[in-house]
């Protein structure tokens, strides 16, 4: 799941370097449609899956689709209204609250205190890394409200992406199936935004590595830690990507940290040690 994290990290500093004229909503699902095929294609897993006559299967697997859309679709709106720095909080630290309780609602999953614990700690160290860089940090209730939104679908895609392991479905099949039928339709959603962008090198070299590295090979990791890894925990280790990018924006890209934002990366990676040495101990 750190690895996953690990890649999703690369995603703000790479798309950086996507063509003036590309919109960060046509690049996301654009990255998504491409990688997603990708997960479906090299699966036979995933495609059994989708043809599955299991009903309670295969509503699982639409309902996953459908949360694998809305994220992108929440969240990049989101950090247009309210800023990046906000919409970052936000989405990213509702996501273990909301995975939690669904996690215990549909999966039955058992929240521990040291859970509860890591998580606040990593959440708390998430908001004080980002807000603190963040020189864009405006509220707008419609930003924050699509923020949640965000949160939500992702929490729900993990915890329904772990009842579908449970199932039977394996680490591949699970994310394949829920990836490729969210493609199937973000494929002509990309083509109605017209990504002329395409054909320049730098937007053709964003998009490859969105679709094969933060898409493919991330939730291939992240497939295989829903087979071990309950739920809750894979949403407050996620919070790993957070702090991925900032190094990466300090190393790469130039920029400057206070204080605050290196204060609060020793709180996040003590949250996220904390929980991941306690798995690793289980």
């Amino acid at each position: 799941m750190l690895g996953a994290a690990l890649l999703w990290g690369t995603t703000g500093t790479v798309s950086s370097f996507a063509p003036s004229g590309a919109p960060a909503l046509a690049v996301g699902i654009t990255g998504l449609a491409v990688g997603g095929i990708l997960l479906l294609l090299t699966s036979g897993s995933a495609v059994r899956v989708l043809l599955s006559r299991d009903r309670n299967r295969l509503a699982t697997t639409v309902t996953g689709a459908i949360a694998v859309l809305a994220y992108p679709a929440s969240f990049y709106p989101a950090v247009a209204s309210t800023g990046v720095a906000v919409a970052t909080v936000v989405a990213l630290g509702s996501s273990p609250v909301f995975t939690g309780v669904f996690g215990r609602l549909l999966n039955g999953e058992h929240l521990t205190l040291r859970w509860s614990m890591a998580t606040v700690s990593a959440v708390v160290g998430c908001a004080a890394l980002v807000l603190g860089a963040g020189t864009d940090a405006r509220l707008s209730p419609a930003g924050v409200g699509l923020a949640l939104v965000a949160g939500g679908a992702y929490a729900a895609y993990t915890v329904l992406g772990a009842r579908l392991v449970v199932s039977g479905a394996s680490a591949r099949g699970a994310v394949g199936s829920m990836f490729g039928a969210a493609a199937l339709v973000a494929l002509p959603l990309a083509a109605l935004m017209r990504p002329v962008w395409l054909g320049t090198v730098s937007g053709a070299l964003v998009i490859a590595h969105l679709a094969v590295v933060t898409t493919f090979l991330a939730y291939l990791c992240y497939g295989y830690g829903l087979r071990s890894v309950p739920a809750a925990v894979v949403a407050t280790l996620s919070l790993f990507e957070p702090a991925v990018a900032t190094v990466l924006g300090v190393t790469v890209v130039g920029e400057r940290l206070p204080l605050l934002s290196w204060c609060g990366l020793a709180v996040l990676a003590t949250g996220i040690l904390a929980l991941a040495v306690a798995r690793r101990r289980a």
